[in-house]
């Protein structure tokens, strides 16, 4: 893992901004056992901390959040 100063990560190839599922349902006004939910059901992808927590792609999670208001943006 590699870690840039503008708090971006590089892990596997996939570089971006990582999200708390905190961070994660405050974007979409949820509950955050609904973002784990989702993510044990496929509709996001994770990565985990080497202390085990969940963290989300800043990048899909905001391609879902375009997709669920339909602004097309």
């Amino acid at each position: 893992m590699v870690t840039g100063s503008d708090g971006s990560f590089a892990i596997d190839g996939t570089t971006g901004r990582l999200l708390t599922p905190g961070e994660v349902a405050s974007m979409f006004r949820v509950d955050p056992k609904t973002v784990t939910r989702w993510a044990r059901e496929g509709r996001l992808t994770f990565t985990r901390t080497p202390g085990g927590q969940r963290r989300y792609w800043e990048t899909e999670v905001r391609a879902l959040l375009r997709g669920q208001t339909g602004d097309g943006t």
